[in-house]
């Protein structure tokens, strides 16, 4: 619960305050070696998705209501019957210690200071045992199958045993987009840094490729393409964890999601990193909520940069929102801190919002707030 005037939203990275994440993200940028900075920036092709997310938010206005007492505001909520304090979670995001040499312990232990939500990707450097130790709040799992159904299952299997509390099925990505900086970079992982969860498959390297991204050349080779709607029964086969697909646009899919049993859907267009052509989500989101009917929790990822546009997500029909390059942003000009105080803005202007809206608690923010 908060009471009274919100506290200034506060970032201080290399002893610089930061007022809002824009400025962040200029002085990550300035930090970061080129190479990284454009794999964490980047989206495909032209980069239209990318700009297109942040489009959208700001297309949108707030139709604010008056004369409601907002002295005290609640910003707590739940997802999958797991509270958090805000509805605000960590995407999943591959790589983290390219962003600081802690990486995912950092960013999961931020999460844990916010009393938030964290998603850990396949594709960290940090295993998963290690991640969930370092926790002190949920943490869920986003999952790519391999073709190695055997090692898919195994990594399940330790998923589940380690304490992660839903599985976040990727479903968008049979290829990976061509990121064209990532190709001209020839991305590769520095030596040192590897795909923890996949020792054991022997799917762990990420070694340059000549003339291409590796993680072009991985995807390629190691990940299924062949998915189908039956296999979100055979992943429910094999754990007992709620599965959650990310990726989904269309409100069809989104209904196909329901009948196969999905427990969350996440509205996504993989950080405008796959189909450069794909709609920007916040303008999908109604129609997938609508198409739903709230058999199924919804969440929404993508171009979330100010706690408007959290309060925009939610009254157009999502339960939580999930934030992803600011937290690398943080990582790298503060570590643990600098994500920890990367959520702490963003709390702080969630509260602000919604109590310029007439929104004493996140079930008060619906739809009528942008469509009144």
């Amino acid at each position: 619960m908060t009471r009274g005037p919100p506290a200034p939203g506060r970032v201080i990275a290399c002893g610089v305050e930061i007022l809002n994440l824009h400025e962040l993200e200029r002085l990550a940028q300035a930090r970061l070696p080129r190479i990284v900075w454009d794999y964490f920036a980047a989206g495909a092709d032209d980069e239209h998705c990318l700009r297109r997310n942040r489009e959208a938010f700001e297309r949108v206005t707030l139709h604010h209501r008056v004369l409601v007492d907002v002295a005290q505001r609640e910003l707590a909520t739940s997802v999958l019957g797991q509270r958090i304090a805000m509805p605000v979670g960590v995407a999943p995001m591959a790589f983290h210690r390219l962003a600081h040499t802690h990486g995912e312990l950092a960013s999961v232990r931020a999460a844990g200071d916010a009393k938030t939500l964290f998603v850990l990707s396949t594709l960290s450097n940090t295993a998963v045992e290690d991640v969930v130790a370092a926790a002190s709040g949920p943490v869920w799992f986003q999952l790519y199958i391999y073709r190695d159904r055997a090692a898919t299952e195994a990594l399940v299997a330790r998923v589940e045993a380690a304490g992660c509390r839903a599985l976040v099925l990727t479903v968008d990505a049979p290829l990976i987009g061509r990121r064209e900086r990532d190709v001209r970079n020839r991305f590769a992982l520095p030596s040192g840094l590897t795909i923890a969860n996949l020792h054991g498959a022997s799917h762990a390297q990420l070694a340059p490729v000549a003339g291409d991204s590796a993680l072009t050349s991985y995807v390629a080779n190691l990940l299924d393409p062949k998915l189908t709607w039956d296999t979100i029964g055979w992943l429910r086969s094999i754990t007992k964890l709620p599965v959650v697909l990310k990726g989904i646009v269309r409100a069809d899919d989104a209904v196909r999601a329901v009948e196969h049993g999905a427990s969350g859907i996440m509205v996504s267009n993989h950080g405008g990193r796959q189909l450069d052509a794909a709609p920007a989500t916040l303008d999908v989101l109604p129609r997938i909520a609508d198409a739903v009917g709230g058999r199924t929790e919804v969440f929404l990822d993508g171009g979330i940069r100010r706690g408007t546009d959290v309060i925009k997500a939610i009254a157009l029909g999502a339960r939580a929102v999930f934030i992803g390059r600011p937290i690398l942003w943080g990582l790298a000009t503060g570590g643990r801190a600098g994500a920890a105080a990367v959520l702490g803005v963003v709390r702080r202007e969630v509260d602000l919002a919604m109590a310029l809206c007439g929104c004493p608690s996140v079930k008060t923010i619906t739809r009528d707030l942008v469509t009144p």
